[in-house]
């Protein structure tokens, strides 16, 4: 009876008391939000508490032992983020929320935090008495302070913690963490040295990106100087652009330094994703530069710049044509000479006639293991990233891998090839309960050992009012069959 009662909890959850807001009085809508921030927090509790349920089902018994070619090893060894849990619980985690893998680390990571080093913490959230952000301040403030002294800092801040602004409860926290810890202190620079990246994200500004480096703090204010100082010199030359666009475009010169010619020259691969008709200026339809959307008008701007309007291709680079049907699924990918070349020679069967006879199409299958050439281009090309549902690798550096093993039957053909990144490549092979399933078309299944199934499709297949990969919950899979993708892992 107990468990039928918590299946239907579940599948028909109780629905939340809402007033109605118009018929309110200004102190009950005042305390209604007090009320509705109190129920946040105790959800917030609630969420740590299932976190860590699915962490415990997950041990790091699941994961391949030290000595197994699949171990991860070198830079690609795991950190210890929640000790005895499965590597593979993040990924799940990520997969089930329906969130990037850094976002259900960090929630992961957190509610770990609440459990081991900072109960009282906890206490308060599901008593509705400490609010969430708050708390998240002293779990990322105490992440590398021990158990024992985290309590100890605690006990001396909580009390407080909701009179201090965000501001002044961090600065607070650190302050007793340094008189009583000192050490923690550097344990979260190191930490934040190994995190270190440079991302790039579109911009709030149209057509722009921003590209972002995390940085030692003496090292950013350096190269900001020496960013400001060249383009204060622009400006003292007469650049009649703002500040601001000097500084943008000295930091790339800087980069890219196409004058020095002492050192290697260096080249990047830009993928631009046009409709023809907008390049022509007949459509109005978006495209993308590295899977950031621009506009119709910006392609052809882009496109006039790089030299190859007409469709040629700029010296010492490539011009690869991708082919789709109207509902977007790529049929095939050629070179411009291969186009032409197909042209001119027309169909074998019917060399006088306008014919329906295909000349070209999809890479055919292969026996062998590894991909050939053409189908290592298709699928790139078809996938552009890595299909983890969230995971946004690119697919330059990414494995093609076999959906269906080749070892267990499956075809070397691009309805059974996916990019997957290094980190999600791993998964599939050795972690096991979970289950890729691809259709023809390109269209990837994923449904992790919990029963979640989340679905990518190539990002030429999504329409435009799509919002990211469809989910259910399905039946728990039956074990991963391994596959035989050879290390390194």
């Amino acid at each position: 009876m107990e468990g039928l009662l918590l299946d239907w909890s579940i599948e028909v959850p109780l629905p939340d008391r809402r007033l109605p807001v118009a018929l309110l009085s200004k102190a009950q809508k005042a305390a209604e939000l007090q009320r509705v921030q109190a129920r946040r927090a105790m959800d917030a509790a609630y969420e740590a508490e299932l976190v860590m349920g699915l962490a415990d089902d997950t041990p790091d018994t699941l994961d391949p032992p030290a000595d197994h070619p699949g171990a991860k090893r070198g830079s690609w060894a795991p950190d210890t983020e929640l000790p005895g849990v499965s590597e593979f619980f993040t990924a799940e985690l990520a997969v089930v929320l329906n969130c990037g893998r850094g976002s259900a680390s960090h929630l992961a990571r957190r509610a770990w935090i609440y459990r081991q080093s900072l109960p009282a913490t906890w206490a308060a959230l599901a008593e509705g008495t400490l609010d969430e952000p708050r708390a998240k301040v002293l779990a990322d403030v105490l992440a590398h302070t021990a158990p024992a002294m985290a309590r100890a800092v605690e006990a001396q801040v909580l009390s407080e913690a909701t009179g201090l602004s965000l501001g002044r409860l961090r600065a607070r926290t650190l302050e007793l963490v340094l008189q009583l810890d000192a050490d923690a202190a550097d344990m979260r620079r190191k930490d934040a040295q190994r995190q270190a990246d440079v991302r790039s994200y579109p911009s709030h500004l149209q057509g722009m990106s921003t590209l972002a480096a995390d940085l030692p703090t003496p090292v950013s204010a350096e190269c900001l100087a020496v960013v400001d100082q060249l383009a204060a010199m622009l400006k003292s030359d007469g650049d009649p652009r703002p500040i601001g666009e000097l500084r943008a475009a000295v930091l790339a010169d800087l980069i890219r330094r196409p004058w020095d010619t002492r050192l290697p020259a260096v080249t990047a691969r830009l993928s631009i994703t046009v409709p023809l008709p907008s390049l022509t200026g007949q459509s109005a339809q978006s495209g993308a530069v590295n899977g950031q959307p621009i506009t119709a008008g910006h392609l052809r701007e882009l496109i006039a710049q790089l030299g190859f309007l007409g469709l040629q291709a700029p010296d010492c680079s490539s011009l690869t044509f991708a082919i789709t049907d109207p509902q977007g699924r790529l049929l095939t990918t050629a070179s411009h000479s291969k186009l032409a070349r197909l042209a001119r020679a027309g169909c074998r069967e019917h060399p006088d006639s306008d014919c329906g006879c295909p000349v070209l199409g999809r890479p055919a299958a292969t026996t062998a293991y590894w991909p050939t050439d053409a189908q290592d281009a298709f699928v790139r090309t078809r996938d552009r990233a890595c299909r983890f549902p969230n995971c946004g690798q690119r697919a330059g550096s990414a494995d093609l891998d076999h959906v269906v093993p080749h070892g267990c039957g499956g075809q070397t053909d691009c309805s059974n090839l996916c990019c997957l990144c290094r980190s999600h490549h791993r998964l599939k092979t050795f972690a096991p309960g979970w289950r890729f399933v691809m259709d023809r078309d390109g269209v990837l299944h994923v449904t992790t050992p919990s029963g979640v199934t989340r679905t990518t499709r190539p990002p030429g297949r999504e329409s435009p009012d799509q919002r990211g990969p469809t989910a259910q919950v399905a039946a728990p899979p039956t074990a991963a069959v391994p596959d035989d993708d050879p290390p390194p892992f």
